[in-house]
């Protein structure tokens, strides 16, 4: 990536002693998801809500009321749209950060970031698959060198503990394209909702070891 350490968002979140141990790690953002269809609907309030690092409620095609609440209700600090919402939609949420992500199958769709471009803080790019995210597969990195906008983001489908030296090296040439960090779910995952630390901690450590040597 970039000498600078990426922003690392680990998504998906729901029990509290794993809140605590995956925040104790030092990640950026963490994703809590208020989708009912979801396998890792946060369905309830956790007794624990990270303090140390950001807040990220990840919604679907939700009513602007119930976003509002629970942005409210949680503290949230940014929140992320995982549907087909509209512009319209997110000029709405004005007041709130937000992340805009963008399913993609192929070059195609990487244009579809045109549509929110000035809306949203960052977006994210996923793969695109028949659920919404979380499919633990991948998309091919290198259509992303079709992005020209200037709102950063963050890479997200499918990536997993083996990962860590692929990542430098396919993305060190997309800092160019604002490429600020990555997204972690399903793939360090002892259960739906429930991320192996010892996992993320040995990936962790393997990304900051790889880009120090790209660099």
């Amino acid at each position: 990536m970039s000498p600078i350490q990426p922003i690392i968002k680990v998504c998906g979140m729901r029990e509290p002693d794993n809140i605590r141990a995956v925040e104790a790690l030092g990640i950026d953002l963490m994703g809590f998801i208020f989708w009912p269809k979801s396998s890792r609907y946060v369905s309830e309030r956790p007794a624990y809500l990270p303090t140390h690092c950001k807040r990220v409620g990840v919604f679907v095609d939700e009513d602007l009321e119930t976003v509002r609440r629970i942005a409210d209700e949680y503290a949230l600090n940014f929140i992320q749209l995982h549907g087909h919402e509209s512009r319209e939609y997110c000029a709405q949420l004005s007041g709130l950060k937000l992340i805009k992500a963008i399913s993609v199958s192929g070059h195609d769709d990487i244009a579809t970031y045109k549509t929110y471009e000035g809306l949203v803080d960052y977006f994210l790019f996923d793969t695109k698959c028949p659920s919404v995210g979380g499919s633990g597969q991948q998309f091919d990195w290198s259509v992303l060198s079709a992005y020209d906008g200037s709102t950063p983001f963050l890479l997200s489908g499918g990536i997993g503990p083996n990962d860590a030296e692929v990542l430098t090296s396919h993305l060190s040439p997309l800092t160019s394209k604002k490429c600020i960090g990555i997204d972690l779910n399903s793939r360090f995952e002892l259960s739906p909702g429930l991320k192996d630390v010892a996992a993320l901690r040995r990936f962790l450590i393997q990304l900051t070891h790889s880009s120090h040597q790209t660099h």
